[in-house]
């Protein structure tokens, strides 16, 4: 894709979000970059790319706030729409201990919320263009391990749902991918995950930028590699 094109990132305040915004940035994209509350990081992105950055509140919780976002950007074409949101709690917890409300948490802001996303600003997505949402190799049940259990089957429930969303859109010739970018050194990824952002965020953006014009879904890593459901 050619420098100008648009990506709305969603979940862009930290991390692996901050980081797709400036990869796309410096590549000469116009980003569209969402945030919960204020980012200062965020904000210090914008003032070195003071033209092509646009900061927008959203909490992808909460449906009427994802309806105002849809509004204000009616009109819009978006050449990528990447989901990036998710949280990891009680990643040691098993169904018989965890509290309730942190598994329905990460089932609301891992699963729903994302496709709530991409069910919305789907038609705002050029032809030729791409829907990504962020998972993670943790989302194959093929590959379980047991690692992260009920974090696992948030990240596996919004690869089923995002396989639905792309049955329901049979014959859409837009890319639709679920980017799994390893296990990062993050907030949440912890300090002991195995990869800096810096070795993953660069070929997350080279791998979605290559498979536009590629229809339909595929699950895959920041190569490009398809990963068993």
């Amino acid at each position: 894709m050619a420098n100008g094109s648009t990506v709305l990132v969603v979940g862009a305040s930290r991390g692996l979000g901050l980081a797709l915004a400036e990869e796309w940035l410096g590549r000469g994209w116009r980003v569209i970059g969402t945030v919960r509350t204020p980012s200062s990081a965020l904000d210090d992105l914008a003032r070195r790319f003071p033209s092509t950055l646009e900061i927008e509140i959203v909490d992808i919780s909460d449906a009427p706030s994802v309806e105002a976002l849809r509004g204000r950007i009616e009109g819009r074409a978006l050449d990528v729409l990447f989901v990036n949101a998710g949280i990891c709690l009680a990643n040691e917890e098993t169904p018989s201990t965890v509290e309730e409300r942190d598994f329905i948490d990460m089932m609301v802001t891992n699963a729903l919320s994302p496709m709530r996303i991409v069910e919305c600003f789907d038609d705002l997505v050029t032809a030729g263009g791409a829907i990504a949402v962020m998972t993670s190799e943790l989302g194959s049940i093929e590959n379980n391990e047991g690692f992260w259990e009920l974090y696992s089957s948030s990240k596996a429930a919004l690869n089923m749902l995002m396989k639905c969303y792309a049955a329901r859109h049979a014959g859409d010739r837009r890319t639709m991918l679920l980017v799994a970018p390893g296990w990062i050194r993050t907030d949440m990824g912890t300090q002991a995950a195995t990869h800096s952002i810096e070795e993953s965020i660069p070929h997350v953006v080279d791998t979605v930028t290559a498979s536009v014009g590629s229809a339909g879904l595929r699950f895959i890593d920041r190569f490009g590699k398809t990963l068993p459901w």
